[in-house]
């Protein structure tokens, strides 16, 4: 029997699966086969196999919502599992990702890494660190009370926490901080990575692993120097991001991917970007792709049944929908973003119990169309025209990112082809659909 409640708490778009809960894993679908590689895979292979004894720094990106921050969980629990100790954390919380800077990012690492360190019994007190506090207080004119003794996450929390707030103070933080950030990033490496290194290897780890998530969320907004915010911190800045003396892999926004910027990028850190694509629903010729919406299916269904196996779950279809064509109208119309969705499944639940009918969720596509619609300016709807008609490369079109960044436009990779098509919500809008009878 379907739990109704169960079922609603699962199909929460904003709830990140931790892979390593038993109750979490139950809910989650490889879409790997279909998504033209196994990105995660290929993450831990460079850690684990190829460049075990050097630190290594990567670079993970995609459409918000896609499903990044569950497979940098998977990420974790497998590096755990192999003997590493995994520090994953979302950079949302500690920064303010519409202003921030490579200080920023280094003290947030350093802060949580040190956490996740004293929590299993290491504690490690850098000397550089007590006086650069006691430094900053006199500087800013604010005590921190932070005596020598104190954990390094206990007195970078203090002095983060008093200038979040307050604009003005993080400022003069930053202005005292900048010169001083290659002395920063040497007291991080020596004073607290090659020691933590050293501790975990004395506990039979092998070796430290940090996971940034959501710097692909930092604002596209224009540094003093002209720069966008993306460029200025992993193009311009990137070599002081990748000193770090451990393993890193940090998500970036998907501008970047699309950005004249990307050649310098890539010769910033030494790797491509990593990109996760949405799941392909509809191949580029337009047919449906099968194995994609076999796999989208099995993800609301493992919400509606987890414990049953995948052939039983489709047996209680009639459980969820009123008919299997209802599923499949959701999985295709969400265009393979998992996000989208669960947002609209989500919202079918908060009209109607189970099984929910056709006229449901039509109305509720219906009601996400007009949303998107009137979010696009007059002289989007050419560009997205375009793309329907040439699903051509976007890269390096400034209109075409800002398309992109709005989930406006979707990127599919598999079986080989990259491409990109409109979010099928959009493709129903009024607009659209004269257009392509126009060009019929």
């Amino acid at each position: 029997m379907l739990d109704l409640r169960r079922f609603y708490r699962a199909c929460n778009p904003t709830r990140t699966l931790k892979v390593e809960d038993p109750e979490d894993r139950k809910y989650y679908i490889d879409f790997s086969p279909v998504r033209g590689s196994d990105l995660i895979r290929e993450l831990r292979r460079m850690i684990t196999v190829l460049a075990t004894d050097e630190p290594t720094c990567q670079l993970f990106t995609g459409h918000i919502g896609c499903g990044k921050s569950t497979e940098l969980l998977r990420l974790k629990a497998e590096l755990e599992a192999e003997g590493f100790h995994a520090v994953y954390f979302e950079s949302s919380r500690d920064l303010d990702l519409a202003d921030i800077d490579v200080t920023d990012i280094l003290l947030a690492i350093a802060q949580r890494v040190s956490g996740s360190l004293e929590s299993i019994g290491i504690h490690l007190r850098p000397r550089y660190f007590a006086n650069l506090f006691g430094e900053i207080s006199d500087f800013l004119k604010t005590p921190v009370n932070l005596d020598v003794e104190a954990e390094l996450s206990l007195g970078i929390g203090k002095i983060t926490a008093q200038t979040r707030e307050s604009p003005r103070l993080r400022d003069r933080l930053r202005q005292y901080l900048e010169p001083r950030t290659n002395s920063i990033l040497e007291a991080i490496n020596d004073e607290l990575f090659e020691r933590a290194n050293q501790a975990l290897k004395r506990q039979g780890k092998r070796g430290l692993v940090v996971i940034v998530d959501n710097l692909d969320r930092v604002d596209s907004s224009l540094k003093p120097s002209g720069r966008s915010q993306p460029e200025y911190l992993f193009v311009d800045r990137g070599d002081q991001l990748k000193q770090l003396n451990c393993h890193v892999v940090y998500t970036i926004p998907l501008v970047l991917v699309f950005s004249n910027e990307l050649g310098r990028l890539i010769n910033r850190f030494g790797v491509d970007p990593k990109v996760l694509p949405m799941v392909p629903v509809q191949l580029p010729e337009g047919k449906p792709c099968e194995p994609g919406l076999a796999l989208l299916r099995q993800m609301v269904l493992a919400r509606a049944f987890p414990d049953a196996s995948p052939g039983d779950r489709l047996a209680q279809v009639p459980q969820v929908f009123d008919d299997v064509h209802t599923l499949d109208r959701l999985c295709r119309i969400s265009g393979g973003h998992v996000r989208n969705l669960l947002v609209l499944l989500n919202r079918c639940l908060q009209q109607e119990d189970p099984p929910i009918s056709r006229d449901c969720l039509e109305s509720i596509i219906a009601q996400r169309r007009n949303e998107l619609s009137l979010s696009i300016t007059g002289d989007e709807w050419p560009l997205l025209q375009r793309i329907m008609q040439q699903q051509q490369d976007v890269r390096g079109e400034e209109a075409y990112k800002l398309l992109l960044r709005s989930l406006f436009v979707f990127e599919y990779r598999h079986d080989g082809l990259l491409w990109n098509d409109i979010n099928p919500i959009l493709a129903e809008t009024q607009e659209v659909q004269a257009w392509l009878t126009s060009n019929m």
